[in-house]
Protein backbone atom coordinates (compact mmCIF):
# COMPACT_ATOMS: atom_id res chain seq x y z
CA UNK A 1 0.00 0.00 0.00
CA UNK A 2 1.36 3.43 -0.93
CA UNK A 3 0.95 6.34 1.48
CA UNK A 4 -0.55 6.61 4.95
CA UNK A 5 -4.23 6.86 5.87
CA UNK A 6 -5.64 10.20 7.06
CA UNK A 7 -7.65 9.91 10.30
CA UNK A 8 -9.63 12.96 11.36
CA UNK A 9 -10.00 13.03 15.15
CA UNK A 10 -13.64 14.15 15.13
CA UNK A 11 -14.97 16.38 17.88
CA UNK A 12 -12.03 17.12 20.22
CA UNK A 13 -14.28 16.79 23.28
CA UNK A 14 -15.57 13.35 22.23
CA UNK A 15 -13.99 9.90 22.27
CA UNK A 16 -12.38 10.29 18.85
CA UNK A 17 -8.94 11.36 20.10
CA UNK A 18 -8.91 8.57 22.69
CA UNK A 19 -9.80 5.77 20.29
CA UNK A 20 -7.33 7.01 17.66
CA UNK A 21 -4.56 7.07 20.29
CA UNK A 22 -5.54 3.57 21.45
CA UNK A 23 -5.58 2.34 17.85
CA UNK A 24 -2.03 3.60 17.40
CA UNK A 25 -0.97 1.89 20.64
CA UNK A 26 -2.45 -1.38 19.32
CA UNK A 27 -1.10 -0.94 15.78
CA UNK A 28 1.20 -3.95 15.93
CA UNK A 29 -1.29 -6.25 17.63
CA UNK A 30 -3.84 -5.62 14.86
CA UNK A 31 -1.41 -5.19 11.98
CA UNK A 32 -2.71 -1.71 11.17
CA UNK A 33 -1.37 0.18 8.17
CA UNK A 34 0.42 3.51 8.77
CA UNK A 35 -1.92 6.41 9.51
CA UNK A 36 -1.71 9.98 10.70
CA UNK A 37 -4.16 11.99 12.78
CA UNK A 38 -5.64 15.34 11.78
CA UNK A 39 -6.86 17.61 14.56
CA UNK A 40 -5.60 19.35 17.68
CA UNK A 41 -2.68 17.98 19.71
CA UNK A 42 -4.25 18.95 23.03
CA UNK A 43 -7.26 16.75 22.37
CA UNK A 44 -4.85 13.79 22.29
CA UNK A 45 -2.73 14.83 25.27
CA UNK A 46 -5.90 15.35 27.34
CA UNK A 47 -6.82 11.68 27.09
CA UNK A 48 -3.63 9.76 26.31
CA UNK A 49 0.11 9.66 26.90
CA UNK A 50 1.06 8.03 23.58
CA UNK A 51 3.93 9.85 21.85
CA UNK A 52 2.70 12.34 19.23
CA UNK A 53 4.90 13.97 16.58
CA UNK A 54 3.78 16.84 14.37
CA UNK A 55 4.27 16.47 10.63
CA UNK A 56 4.25 19.07 7.89
CA UNK A 57 3.15 16.71 5.11
CA UNK A 58 1.47 13.28 4.94
CA UNK A 59 4.56 11.87 3.27
CA UNK A 60 6.36 12.24 6.62
CA UNK A 61 3.92 9.95 8.44
CA UNK A 62 5.07 6.51 7.34
CA UNK A 63 8.66 6.78 8.55
CA UNK A 64 7.74 7.96 12.05
CA UNK A 65 4.63 5.78 12.50
CA UNK A 66 6.48 3.03 14.38
CA UNK A 67 7.77 5.48 17.02
CA UNK A 68 4.95 8.02 17.41
CA UNK A 69 1.47 8.94 16.25
CA UNK A 70 1.96 11.44 13.42
CA UNK A 71 -0.28 14.52 13.64
CA UNK A 72 -1.26 17.27 11.22
CA UNK A 73 -2.31 20.17 13.43
CA UNK A 74 -5.37 22.23 12.47
CA UNK A 75 -6.68 25.49 13.88
CA UNK A 76 -6.65 26.06 17.63
CA UNK A 77 -10.08 25.19 19.10
CA UNK A 78 -9.35 26.90 22.43
CA UNK A 79 -9.75 25.10 25.74
CA UNK A 80 -10.56 21.41 25.38
CA UNK A 81 -12.42 19.62 28.14
CA UNK A 82 -13.34 16.01 27.34
CA UNK A 83 -17.08 15.57 27.52
CA UNK A 84 -17.81 19.28 27.17
CA UNK A 85 -18.28 20.14 23.48
CA UNK A 86 -18.22 23.71 22.22
CA UNK A 87 -18.50 25.54 18.92
CA UNK A 88 -14.76 26.04 18.54
CA UNK A 89 -14.32 22.29 18.82
CA UNK A 90 -16.98 21.76 16.15
CA UNK A 91 -15.08 24.09 13.80
CA UNK A 92 -11.90 22.14 14.50
CA UNK A 93 -13.69 18.87 13.68
CA UNK A 94 -15.12 20.27 10.44
CA UNK A 95 -11.78 21.74 9.36
CA UNK A 96 -10.11 18.41 10.12
CA UNK A 97 -12.41 16.36 7.93
CA UNK A 98 -12.30 18.94 5.13
CA UNK A 99 -8.51 18.84 5.15
CA UNK A 100 -8.56 15.04 5.22
CA UNK A 101 -10.91 14.89 2.21
CA UNK A 102 -8.63 17.19 0.27
CA UNK A 103 -5.57 15.08 1.06
CA UNK A 104 -7.36 11.88 0.02
CA UNK A 105 -8.62 13.46 -3.21
CA UNK A 106 -5.14 14.70 -4.11
CA UNK A 107 -3.57 11.32 -3.42
CA UNK A 108 -1.47 12.66 -0.55
CA UNK A 109 -3.37 10.28 1.76
CA UNK A 110 -4.20 6.72 0.72
CA UNK A 111 -7.67 6.83 2.30
CA UNK A 112 -9.82 8.72 4.77
CA UNK A 113 -11.04 7.54 8.18
CA UNK A 114 -13.31 9.96 10.04
CA UNK A 115 -13.73 10.21 13.79
CA UNK A 116 -17.17 10.83 15.34
CA UNK A 117 -18.63 14.35 15.28
CA UNK A 118 -21.55 16.00 17.07
CA UNK A 119 -24.14 17.06 14.51
CA UNK A 120 -25.87 19.46 16.89
CA UNK A 121 -22.62 21.35 17.34
CA UNK A 122 -21.93 21.33 13.61
CA UNK A 123 -25.41 22.63 12.81
CA UNK A 124 -24.79 25.48 15.23
CA UNK A 125 -21.82 26.66 13.13
CA UNK A 126 -23.73 26.49 9.85
CA UNK A 127 -23.22 22.88 8.74
CA UNK A 128 -26.09 22.06 6.37
CA UNK A 129 -25.52 18.38 5.57
CA UNK A 130 -27.34 15.45 7.21
CA UNK A 131 -23.99 13.89 8.10
CA UNK A 132 -20.33 13.49 7.20
CA UNK A 133 -21.16 11.09 4.35
CA UNK A 134 -23.17 13.72 2.47
CA UNK A 135 -20.56 16.41 3.20
CA UNK A 136 -17.74 14.25 1.85
CA UNK A 137 -19.77 13.31 -1.23
CA UNK A 138 -20.34 16.98 -2.04
CA UNK A 139 -16.65 17.77 -1.61
CA UNK A 140 -15.89 14.93 -4.02
CA UNK A 141 -18.41 16.21 -6.57
CA UNK A 142 -20.67 13.16 -6.31
CA UNK A 143 -24.46 13.43 -6.15
CA UNK A 144 -25.97 12.10 -2.93
CA UNK A 145 -28.09 9.53 -4.76
CA UNK A 146 -24.96 7.95 -6.25
CA UNK A 147 -23.37 7.30 -2.86
CA UNK A 148 -24.22 4.36 -0.64
CA UNK A 149 -23.61 4.34 3.12
CA UNK A 150 -22.65 0.78 3.96
CA UNK A 151 -22.45 -0.53 7.51
CA UNK A 152 -20.01 -3.42 7.64
CA UNK A 153 -19.31 -6.00 10.32
CA UNK A 154 -17.48 -9.33 10.25
CA UNK A 155 -20.55 -11.22 9.03
CA UNK A 156 -23.01 -8.61 7.74
CA UNK A 157 -23.10 -5.60 5.42
CA UNK A 158 -26.17 -3.37 5.21
CA UNK A 159 -27.02 -0.35 3.06
CA UNK A 160 -29.93 2.00 3.90
CA UNK A 161 -31.69 3.47 0.86
CA UNK A 162 -33.07 6.40 2.86
CA UNK A 163 -30.80 7.58 5.63
CA UNK A 164 -31.37 10.51 8.00
CA UNK A 165 -35.07 10.95 7.31
CA UNK A 166 -38.15 10.83 9.53
CA UNK A 167 -39.79 7.42 9.40
CA UNK A 168 -43.10 8.99 8.36
CA UNK A 169 -41.38 10.40 5.26
CA UNK A 170 -39.76 7.15 4.12
CA UNK A 171 -42.62 5.72 1.99
CA UNK A 172 -42.83 8.82 -0.19
CA UNK A 173 -39.04 9.16 -0.37
CA UNK A 174 -38.61 5.63 -1.73
CA UNK A 175 -38.48 5.55 -5.52
CA UNK A 176 -37.44 2.96 -8.05
CA UNK A 177 -34.64 5.27 -9.16
CA UNK A 178 -33.26 5.79 -5.65
CA UNK A 179 -33.24 2.08 -4.83
CA UNK A 180 -31.54 1.28 -8.13
CA UNK A 181 -28.96 4.03 -7.63
CA UNK A 182 -28.04 2.88 -4.12
CA UNK A 183 -27.82 -0.73 -5.29
CA UNK A 184 -25.58 0.17 -8.22
CA UNK A 185 -23.25 2.10 -5.92
CA UNK A 186 -23.20 -0.90 -3.59
CA UNK A 187 -22.28 -3.29 -6.38
CA UNK A 188 -19.49 -1.03 -7.65
CA UNK A 189 -18.17 -0.60 -4.11
CA UNK A 190 -18.21 -4.32 -3.34
CA UNK A 191 -16.35 -5.00 -6.57
CA UNK A 192 -13.81 -2.22 -6.27
CA UNK A 193 -13.18 -2.01 -2.53
CA UNK A 194 -14.03 -5.52 -1.30
CA UNK A 195 -12.84 -7.59 -4.25
CA UNK A 196 -16.21 -9.33 -4.75
CA UNK A 197 -16.52 -9.95 -8.49
CA UNK A 198 -20.25 -10.75 -8.59
CA UNK A 199 -21.96 -9.28 -5.51
CA UNK A 200 -25.22 -10.77 -4.27
CA UNK A 201 -27.79 -8.26 -2.98
CA UNK A 202 -30.71 -9.15 -0.72
CA UNK A 203 -33.37 -6.42 -0.89
CA UNK A 204 -35.59 -5.85 2.13
CA UNK A 205 -39.26 -4.99 2.02
CA UNK A 206 -40.57 -1.89 3.74
CA UNK A 207 -43.65 -3.31 5.46
CA UNK A 208 -44.07 -6.23 7.88
CA UNK A 209 -43.86 -9.54 6.03
CA UNK A 210 -42.83 -7.58 2.92
CA UNK A 211 -46.39 -6.35 2.56
CA UNK A 212 -48.18 -9.73 2.49
CA UNK A 213 -48.87 -9.39 -1.23
CA UNK A 214 -50.25 -5.88 -0.82
CA UNK A 215 -52.48 -6.63 2.15
CA UNK A 216 -50.44 -4.43 4.52
CA UNK A 217 -48.71 -2.08 2.10
CA UNK A 218 -48.08 -1.75 -1.60
CA UNK A 219 -44.54 -0.31 -1.66
CA UNK A 220 -43.14 -3.77 -2.30
CA UNK A 221 -45.33 -4.20 -5.38
CA UNK A 222 -45.18 -0.67 -6.78
CA UNK A 223 -41.63 0.43 -5.94
CA UNK A 224 -39.30 -2.24 -4.57
CA UNK A 225 -40.10 -5.13 -6.94
CA UNK A 226 -39.77 -2.91 -10.06
CA UNK A 227 -36.38 -1.71 -8.76
CA UNK A 228 -35.24 -5.31 -8.31
CA UNK A 229 -36.44 -6.12 -11.83
CA UNK A 230 -34.40 -3.21 -13.21
CA UNK A 231 -31.29 -4.41 -11.37
CA UNK A 232 -31.74 -7.97 -12.58
CA UNK A 233 -32.14 -6.72 -16.17
CA UNK A 234 -28.73 -5.04 -15.77
CA UNK A 235 -27.20 -8.35 -14.73
CA UNK A 236 -27.05 -7.56 -11.02
CA UNK A 237 -27.75 -10.48 -8.70
CA UNK A 238 -30.53 -8.93 -6.59
CA UNK A 239 -33.45 -10.71 -5.00
CA UNK A 240 -36.44 -9.87 -2.82
CA UNK A 241 -38.36 -8.08 -1.46
CA UNK A 242 -37.61 -10.08 1.68
CA UNK A 243 -39.45 -9.95 4.97
CA UNK A 244 -37.17 -7.77 7.13
CA UNK A 245 -37.76 -9.81 10.28
CA UNK A 246 -36.32 -13.01 8.80
CA UNK A 247 -33.46 -11.87 6.55
CA UNK A 248 -30.80 -11.23 9.16
CA UNK A 249 -30.43 -14.59 10.89
CA UNK A 250 -27.21 -16.51 10.29
CA UNK A 251 -28.55 -18.87 7.64
CA UNK A 252 -29.89 -16.14 5.37
CA UNK A 253 -26.86 -13.87 5.88
CA UNK A 254 -24.72 -16.51 4.23
CA UNK A 255 -26.68 -16.13 0.98
CA UNK A 256 -25.87 -12.46 0.25
CA UNK A 257 -22.96 -10.02 0.31
CA UNK A 258 -25.01 -6.97 1.27
CA UNK A 259 -28.56 -6.24 2.39
CA UNK A 260 -30.28 -3.27 0.75
CA UNK A 261 -32.56 -1.82 3.44
CA UNK A 262 -35.30 0.76 3.03
CA UNK A 263 -34.56 3.04 5.99
CA UNK A 264 -31.93 3.90 8.57
CA UNK A 265 -32.90 1.69 11.51
CA UNK A 266 -33.74 -1.29 9.33
CA UNK A 267 -30.06 -1.33 8.32
CA UNK A 268 -28.40 -0.22 11.55
CA UNK A 269 -30.30 -2.21 14.19
CA UNK A 270 -29.16 -5.67 13.01
CA UNK A 271 -25.61 -4.46 12.35
CA UNK A 272 -25.25 -2.80 15.76
CA UNK A 273 -26.94 -5.69 17.55
CA UNK A 274 -24.47 -8.17 16.10
CA UNK A 275 -21.32 -6.05 15.86
CA UNK A 276 -21.70 -2.97 18.03
CA UNK A 277 -17.98 -2.71 18.82
CA UNK A 278 -16.79 -3.68 15.33
CA UNK A 279 -19.20 -1.88 13.00
CA UNK A 280 -17.67 0.28 10.27
CA UNK A 281 -19.38 2.93 8.15
CA UNK A 282 -18.09 2.73 4.56
CA UNK A 283 -18.95 5.33 1.90
CA UNK A 284 -19.36 3.60 -1.46
CA UNK A 285 -19.49 5.41 -4.79
CA UNK A 286 -16.79 7.98 -4.00
CA UNK A 287 -13.51 8.48 -5.86
CA UNK A 288 -11.77 8.16 -2.48
CA UNK A 289 -11.91 5.49 0.21
CA UNK A 290 -13.71 6.60 3.35
CA UNK A 291 -14.50 4.58 6.47
CA UNK A 292 -15.58 5.51 10.00
CA UNK A 293 -16.39 3.76 13.27
CA UNK A 294 -20.12 3.22 13.46
CA UNK A 295 -20.71 5.06 16.73
CA UNK A 296 -20.97 8.59 18.01
CA UNK A 297 -18.96 11.00 20.15
CA UNK A 298 -19.97 9.41 23.49
CA UNK A 299 -19.41 12.64 25.40
CA UNK A 300 -20.66 10.90 28.55
CA UNK A 301 -17.51 8.75 28.77
CA UNK A 302 -14.98 11.03 27.02
CA UNK A 303 -11.77 11.48 28.97
CA UNK A 304 -12.48 8.58 31.33
CA UNK A 305 -10.36 5.96 29.55
CA UNK A 306 -13.44 3.82 28.92
CA UNK A 307 -13.84 4.22 25.16
CA UNK A 308 -13.56 0.96 23.22
CA UNK A 309 -11.25 1.42 20.19
CA UNK A 310 -12.32 -1.73 18.34
CA UNK A 311 -14.61 0.07 15.85
CA UNK A 312 -11.88 2.61 15.05
CA UNK A 313 -9.37 -0.21 14.68
CA UNK A 314 -11.79 -2.00 12.37
CA UNK A 315 -12.33 1.20 10.35
CA UNK A 316 -8.58 1.72 9.90
CA UNK A 317 -8.00 -1.93 9.02
CA UNK A 318 -10.88 -1.95 6.51
CA UNK A 319 -9.63 1.26 4.87
CA UNK A 320 -6.25 -0.41 4.42
CA UNK A 321 -7.93 -3.48 2.94
CA UNK A 322 -9.87 -1.32 0.49
CA UNK A 323 -6.68 0.45 -0.56
CA UNK A 324 -5.06 -2.92 -1.30
CA UNK A 325 -8.09 -4.08 -3.26
CA UNK A 326 -8.10 -0.93 -5.39
CA UNK A 327 -4.36 -1.14 -5.86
Amino acid sequence: MSGALAVSLGDPAGVGPEIVAKAWALREAYGLPPFFAIGDRRSLSAVSNVPVESIAHPADATDMFAAALPLLQVDDPGDIVPGEPNLAGARCALDSVELAVGLARSGAAAALVTGPVAKAQLYAIGFVHPGQTEFIAERCGVADGNVAMMLAGPGLRTVPVTIHRALADVPTALTVELIVSRARATVRGLQRDFGIAEPRLAVAGLNPHAGEGGAIGREEIEVIAPAIATLMAEGINAWGPLAPDTMFHAGVRETYDAAICMYHDQALIPLKTLYFDEGVNVSLGLPIIRTAPDHGTAFNIAGQGKANPRAMIAAIALAGQCVRNRG
